[in-house]
């Protein structure tokens, strides 16, 4: 169960983001509104949330998952693959020396970021992607290893991220879309199989039970209601035009 969140205000710097989508330009008032609602989601699960001041020198940094990976025994201040996303973890690392003792860093030349680490109780699977090098992934098992957790690496084609296409729901479920849907080494879970045409539900995120998911994907919801979670969805809108999903705003642990 989690305890905490940590998320970050987007700045109006937003609109200067790094996006492959092709759906415009977001709207900073709405964007604004939109992360206000995710909040009050993410309290409605029972955790507390520390919101940090938006921080207009990177206009991608409300997307805080990808500057850290948080366990239940130490935390991994990442060097986010993109040029103009690192610094962004020097503010994400003092705002976790509140909670944890243990914070451990990923070196260049490795790159890796959050997004793409999908954490299974105590193994972790990490998406070599063009975010994420095989010097970061190697850095994170030793890392991990050292702290008794396990890994698995999987090769990304066609996502940006890991967690694009994957969401560990717990109780060995997984909601999962595209090129991972018949990956061998998912094949254990109880895959709950996102159509094409709802991806973007892909990325959702488990919260103490319930499961928070961007609004406006139905055939989504009612599959995850009927595998027996209480569904919370969000509009996502403005952060989908940066490429971003529900769980990338914010840090949970």
């Amino acid at each position: 169960m989690f305890k905490n969140a940590i998320v970050r205000k987007p700045g109006k710097s937003l609109l200067n983001g790094i996006t492959s989508a092709s759906l415009g330009k977001p709207d900073y008032n709405k964007a604004s509104a939109q992360h206000t609602a995710y909040v009050d989601a993410l309290q409605d699960c029972g955790v507390k949330v520390t919101v940090l001041e938006a921080n207009e020198k990177f206009p991608d940094s409300v997307f805080v998952e990808d500057t850290a990976v948080v366990t239940a025994k130490c935390a991994i201040i990442t060097n986010p693959g993109a040029a103009g996303r690192q610094g962004e973890e020097i503010e994400i690392k003092e705002a976790l020396k509140e909670f944890y003792e243990n914070i451990e860093s990923i070196q260049a030349p490795g790159t890796l970021d959050g997004g793409d680490i999908m954490m299974v109780g105590g193994h972790f699977y990490i998406g070599l992607s063009a975010r994420t090098n095989s010097d970061g992934a190697e850095q994170f098992t030793r890392i991990l290893e050292k702290y008794g957790y396990t890994v698995s690496t999987v090769s990304l084609k066609k996502v940006l991220h890991l967690k694009t296409g994957l969401a560990y729901l717990e109780n060995n479920n997984l909601l999962v879309t595209g090129e991972f849907v018949d990956l061998p080494i998912f094949a254990k879970f109880n895959r709950i199989v996102v159509d094409e045409a709802e991806s973007y539900a892909a990325n959702s995120i488990w919260v103490n039970d319930k499961v928070i998911m961007p609004a406006g994907f139905e055939k989504t919801k009612k599959a995850v209601t009927e595998a027996g979670y209480e569904v919370l969805t969000v509009d996502a809108s403005e952060f989908r035009k940066l490429d971003g999903g529900v769980s990338c705003m914010s840090l949970r642990f």
